[in-house]
């Protein structure tokens, strides 16, 4: 110390003047020539004026709110003069205010923090585990607490105490029938948002409100895979943001009551083919394909069940071998032309050393794994185009062979670049997923959202290929902020490539191609997934 000797102030401004100057002094030049070894010491000993200065604020505090000073200054309350003279948030203000009423209940607790032996924050836990006790229950319990965390006890011992008393004057007296001792009344919930539009929550929730909210977390918050990364407490963040989520997109919020049912009526295509009627249709769509005459226009819709929106829906499973057939098709016709041409070449193919040969094409054999997987897709994709979209065999069977409200006019399933995603595909993409598209990951639709595979700003369409239903996390954490890749195939699996180097499958690795992610892009495997 650089002076000696206690001073005493005579008034008030005296003290506030010498409390000035101390602490300027304690942090220059009294930090500044501390040694290593005193900081400690210096830290608990101004954690003790600490609570000092609360204590007499409170006390300042209690005068002004009884005598109802703030009115001279124009303010209807002692929280609203804080806030405007003391320049302080309107937080800020009310918990100075809530620890003056603490303080005014529980004198000892009070003379506690003023003595140094509990802090400012400890004693608002006590406070608040003693209030729903009657007046002279809560002094003696106040001071049993007290006198304990002076001995040295920690927080959680003395919660244990206080719980011990309160139980021990439930059986005794049983509960004040004016005070539920619940915390109710004094529940809060209060959102603030910064300058750049993040949040900030507090508040005090009743114990039923906690119970529910912690259930809502452990359920939502868990980790979603080995790919999850995130904290605790970030996975609880984000399982507050689905939750409320999920009540927006199931419209259980206020004034959303009264929308329509939908039905999605699913019709197989395999079924519709199997009609009577379909091959005639079919021969017909075909041929006017060519040009021919013979296209047939379906019924004209009738009006949809009153209670109900109707959507009638055409789904196929992808079946690959039908497409292994065609490629035996095309290389056995590629073939038996070219060994047609040989032959009629004659002498002329004898004397230039077998170009015949040379002309045939390869057996349906000699294609290599990868290039018959590369032109399996190739020809998956165009077979989809053929049977897929207004006008084409889908919706012309559909049309042409159901009743109401099953043929009613098909709707466009690639809308181009489009803002939204058009609830028909919405509803279609839901189809065709049944659940997260994300490998190994089974949350339902309602915890999904549509992403764009290839993203609107890099000429990517709203169009049944290029969107895919994720979950919450690995659609918002996963692909936008951890930098994943997501690639659906022709036969609606999925791939997920990681910013390391990580694959993941929804499918068995290709057969005969080495390890999983080692093969060309189109070369995931057998289909095993539902397509629509």
């Amino acid at each position: 110390m650089c002076t000696e000797g206690d001073t005493v102030p005579a008034t008030v401004a005296d003290a506030l003047r010498m409390a000035d100057a101390a602490l300027s002094y304690l942090r220059d030049p009294g930090a500044a020539c501390l040694l290593p070894a005193e900081l400690g010491g210096v830290l608990e000993s101004v954690g003790v004026l600490s609570g000092k200065l609360a204590a007499a604020r409170a006390a300042v505090l209690a005068r002004f709110d009884a005598e109802r000073a703030y009115t001279s200054d124009g303010h209807g309350s002692a929280t609203a003069w804080l806030k405007a003279r003391g320049r302080i948030t309107g937080k800020a203000a009310g918990a100075q205010v809530r620890q003056m009423r603490q303080f005014r209940d529980h004198p000892v607790i009070e003379n506690a923090v003023a003595t140094g032996e509990v802090s400012p924050s400890w004693a608002g836990e006590l406070a608040e585990w003693t209030r729903a006790l009657p007046p002279d229950w809560r002094h003696d319990v106040d001071k049993l607490l007290a006198d304990t965390a002076s001995a040295g006890a920690n927080l959680e011992d003395l919660a244990i105490i206080a719980r011990a008393a309160y139980e021990k004057w439930r059986q005794q007296s049983g509960p004040d029938p004016d005070d539920s001792g619940d915390g109710f009344d004094d529940r809060y919930l209060k959102l603030g948002t910064t300058l750049d539009n993040a949040g900030r929550v507090n508040g005090s929730l009743t114990p039923e409100c906690t119970a529910a909210l912690q259930a809502v977390l452990d359920s939502l918050g868990k980790k979603a895979g080995p790919e999850d990364e995130r904290s605790e407490a970030q996975r609880y963040h984000d399982a507050l943001q689905l939750a409320c989520e999920l009540l927006l997109r199931a419209q259980l919020v206020p004034d959303r009551a009264g929308a329509d049912t939908r039905v999605d009526a699913v019709i197989d295509l395999a079924r519709l083919l199997g009609l009577p009627g379909a091959s005639e249709l079919q021969e017909a769509w075909l041929a006017a394909l060519a040009g021919e005459h013979g296209y047939l226009d379906g019924m004209d819709a009738e009006v949809a069940a009153c209670d109900a929106i109707i959507t009638p829906v055409v789904t196929g499973h992808p079946d690959l071998t039908v497409v292994d057939q065609m490629i035996d098709i095309i290389v056995g016709h590629l073939g038996a032309s070219a060994g047609a041409e040989g032959d009629g070449a004659g002498a002329s193919g004898a004397a230039t050393g077998g170009a015949g040969e040379h002309a045939r094409a390869p057996s349906p054999e000699a294609l290599s794994l990868q290039a018959r997987q590369a032109l399996r897709y190739a020809i998956a994709r165009l077979a989809v185009d053929l049977v897929a979209g207004p006008d084409r065999l889908a919706s012309i069977l559909r049309q042409g062979l159901l009743d109401s409200p099953y043929n009613s006019k098909p709707v466009v399933l690639d809308v181009g670049v489009s803002a939204s995603i058009p609830g028909y595909l919405r509803r279609a993409i839901r189809l065709r997923a049944r659940h997260c598209e994300w490998p190994g990951c089974g949350k339902p639709p309602a915890f999904c959202d549509v992403h764009h595979l290839r993203h609107e700003a890099d000429g990517g369409g709203t169009s049944l290929g290029n969107c895919v239903l994720l979950c919450n996390f690995h659609h918002d954490i996963c692909i936008h902020r951890w930098g994943w890749r997501l690639v659906l195939h022709p036969d609606g699996t999925t791939t997920a490539y990681g910013p390391r180097g990580q694959v993941q499958h929804s499918h068995g690795p290709p057969g005969g191609s080495g390890p999983p992610g080692t093969g060309p892009p189109g070369d995931h495997g057998s289909p095993r997934k539902r397509a629509a």
